[in-house]
């Protein structure tokens, strides 16, 4: 044989095997070639766990077990801890027909470095479990229909496995210990969670917050954070919009989507729900793995991991209400609790009360030069009422700290530019709200700052 067309059919066949091997990638394709290790998990859970094989994982079925199975190996696979069988804890659950399907929850567990607070617990939580599958009947012929779930839930649940791999390998800067939760039979009853909370874990007590990732996959739409108006919470989200993210929640008043830290809530447990917000393929055969935004859900874990951080660094665990201060008296018989507005009082067009903070309290607040010589710092409660004018009045406060440092935030806050009042049902109502404001010391030097970085 000429050797020039010895070395092209030697040529041609490398080619071709190339060719042929490039063909049967699981489930990637070139372009996955430019992910990040990061993106490349996500989308392998994802695609494990919204597969047709799990058949939609509906609540007791081997699908949902399957999956379960999935985000226990993969904790392990991390150097995360398992408090649950390989295949979850099981739970019974009555249905509508009478008899009981089994589901189960997966728990993976980090222990907190601090000795005082490695007893106290954040909780990361993920629904497991979607609507399953259905027949339908097309042009007279049965059709079986699979609602994978990619969105709903497969992505907050590749999310909360990577954010424990973050965990774990970064467990030296957590102080509270982390424990991350799938959480079965969910997608109806929350199931799993009111399990979890009343017959699984013996320190309930012991949870100073919950953190649930559910449908965060459609960055596009927004990125939001719902902790049902929860004053630290707030604070502490407003304070990260000072750092360097990539993305930045919007809080939000309004749910998303019902979900798993309604159980929570229900416990008096403060909680947040972090979303991408509503998309039109949820519940449906389309919510597939091609709609999924993995480079937004990368920037949205980078947040979620600083989040759980600070969280699990507070040396105050958040309050789930704000202590409330004396009776203001009959006068003030007609005035609105802030949650209870239809439309919560606006400031610069903001319902978010860490706007107020950001834009007006820390701006002009003053830390007192006797209290930076003394070395006194904390967070002091001020309630206050918004007219139906707008104005500010009869600030107080209901939690202090020092007589200086309460002076302070009261005068700053009885400052305030007028408001836009809040409304019930259209019309404008007096409203009370309360806001935490935080006066901290570095530990160089004692140099003073307040809650929100500048």
């Amino acid at each position: 044989m000429d050797f020039k067309k010895l070395i092209v059919s030697l040529i041609l066949l490398v080619v071709s095997c190339l060719y042929a091997s490039a063909q049967f990638i699981d489930g990637g394709g070139y372009e996955d070639l430019y992910d990040s290790e990061t993106v490349s998990a996500m989308k392998s859970h994802v695609r494990f766990l919204s597969a047709s094989a799990l058949e939609g994982r509906r609540a007791g079925s081997e699908g949902e077990k399957q999956a379960a199975a999935y985000v226990a190996d993969a904790f392990k696979e991390y150097g995360v801890d398992i408090l649950t069988p390989s295949t979850g804890e099981e739970f019974g659950l009555k249905t509508d027909k009478g008899d009981t399907l089994t589901s189960r929850n997966v728990i993976g567990f980090v222990e907190g470095y601090d000795k005082k607070l490695r007893d106290r617990f954040i909780v990361v939580g993920a629904r497991l479990d979607n609507l399953g599958s259905m027949t339908v009947t097309v042009d007279g012929r049965p059709v079986e229909r699979v609602f994978y779930g990619a969105n709903g839930n497969a992505s907050g649940l590749a999310m909360m496995i990577e954010l424990a791999r973050m965990v774990r390998t970064n467990s030296i800067l957590f102080r509270r210990s982390v424990l991350f939760v799938a959480f079965g039979a969910s997608a109806e009853t929350y199931a799993g969670a009111w399990y979890f909370l009343n017959r699984s874990f013996s320190s309930v007590d012991n949870i100073d917050a919950m953190v649930n990732l559910d449908m965060v996959g459609t960055g596009y739409n927004g990125f939001y954070a719902y902790t049902s108006s929860n004053a630290d919470l707030n604070t502490l989200v407003s304070r990260l919009s000072g750092d360097l993210h990539p993305v930045l929640p919007e809080l939000t008043a309004a749910e998303p989507y019902p979900s798993d830290h309604r159980a929570f809530y229900s416990e008096e447990i403060p909680s947040v729900m972090f979303s991408t917000g509503r998309y039109p393929e949820r519940n449906t055969e389309k919510d597939t793995q091609s709609i999924l935004d993995f480079e937004g859900m990368e920037r949205e874990l980078e947040y979620i991991y600083s989040f759980v951080l600070s969280l699990a660094n507070l040396n105050n665990a958040p309050a789930f209400r704000q202590v409330e201060g004396p009776s203001r008296g009959p006068s003030y018989d007609d005035v609105v609790s802030y949650n209870e507005c239809d439309q919560p009082p606006l400031f610069l067009n903001s319902a978010d009360p860490g706007k107020f903070l950001k834009e007006w309290v820390y701006q002009y607040l003053k830390y007192p030069e006797s209290a930076v010589r003394n070395g006194i710092q904390g967070r002091v409660t001020v309630d206050f009422i918004i007219e139906k004018d707008g104005r500010v009045t009869d600030v107080r406060v209901i939690r202090g700290v020092d007589e200086e440092l309460d002076a302070e935030a009261v005068k700053v806050v009885a400052a305030s530019p007028k408001w836009k009042p809040g409304r019930v049902n259209g019309n404008k109502v007096r409203t009370s709200m309360s806001i935490p404001v935080e006066f901290r010391l570095e530990k160089k030097g004692g140099k003073a700052s307040f809650g929100i970085k500048k």
